[in-house]
């Protein structure tokens, strides 16, 4: 039998997910404008060694999921495509570069700072969790998914030597929370409703209601927009980065989330929040236009 061809292996990673990782850069950024942590680019490096750590154990812990839902993929509408539910991977080879990766990641994590293993590890052990079955229970699985992001900030702080900002952590929750339930909310609308869609393809879809999905979107939403401003003007952030300006970041926040909604309810986009990120330029321009305005702000203050 030959060797499988390169692209399947990749595609199974699946790379365009990676993105997630790049909330491990997020304490890293905002270290750089608090003169308290005196944090220079060389931990940049740090950062990125973090991410690309998450990457390799982020894209085991893909392999595994997939071996383990192999069946329910193959009855599914998209995910039969997926390298193994095709039959275009094997299962025993994709369990063995699984486990290559999950090795790798974490031996990394371990020679950077043992801290940083302990997270990491605490990261992977959840996601065995999710894979194993907590992902057939609604509401707790994107409360798992929203933790997965929390842990990834916190392994880019210890990273690089500094403490975020439990504002900044809450905020990455709810952000993490809002897309998974625009995702579940995606789902739901294309398999259909409980009494219509088959609960073998999706077990905890079946246990969501489109209405409720709408109210939480609309909730943490809104949750999320209110915690970032209160961010901005909060004592601790106006002294460590010498600003209150950092409230003029916020209408970069809203139209951000007001772009996602438009995308989830009117261009039925939600199911690939990391192909969003990744293709649609109002989406990105408002990020790079965000990006811009921080750096701006915190070098503003420093020297004046």
């Amino acid at each position: 039998m030959s060797a499988p061809r390169p692209l399947p292996w990749l595609r199974a990673l699946r790379p365009s997910q990676w993105t997630k990782n790049l909330i491990v850069f997020a304490a890293f950024v905002f270290a750089l404008g608090d003169p308290q942590q005196h944090e220079d680019w060389r931990r940049f490096f740090d950062a990125l060694q973090t991410a690309l750590a998450f990457c390799l154990v982020s894209s085991g812990i893909y392999l595994i999921n997939d071996v383990r839902d192999l069946a329910l993929d193959r009855v599914h509408p998209t995910k039969r495509f997926r390298p193994i539910a095709g039959g275009e991977l094997s299962t025993g080879a994709a369990l063995g570069l699984a486990a290559l990766l999950l090795v790798a990641g974490l031996t990394w994590t371990a020679l950077l700072a043992r801290p940083l293993l302990l997270v990491v590890g605490a990261y992977v052990l959840m996601q065995f969790a999710y894979t194993l079955g907590l992902k057939r229970i609604a509401l707790l699985d994107v409360f798992i998914i929203a933790g997965g992001f929390v842990l990834r900030a916190l392994a880019g702080g210890v990273a690089v030597g500094v403490k975020l900002s439990p504002w900044l952590l809450l905020c990455a929750m709810l952000l993490a929370l809002f897309l998974a339930l625009c995702k579940r909310r995606h789902e739901k609308v294309m398999l259909g409703r409980a009494e219509e869609a088959d609960p073998v393809t999706r077990h905890s879809l079946a246990q969501y209601d489109e209405r409720l999905l709408d109210q939480l979107i609309a909730i943490v939403s809104g949750a999320t927009l209110v915690c970032y401003a209160l961010y901005t003007l909060w004592p601790d952030t106006v002294h460590k980065f010498g600003t209150d300006r950092l409230v003029y970041t916020v209408p970069f926040v809203i139209f951000g989330l007001f772009r996602y909604l438009d995308l989830v309810y009117r261009h039925e986009r939600g199911d690939r929040p990391e192909h969003i990120l990744l293709s649609d330029w109002p989406l990105l321009l408002d990020i790079a236009l965000y990006g811009v305005t921080v750096l701006a702000l915190i070098a503003h203050a420093r020297f004046v």
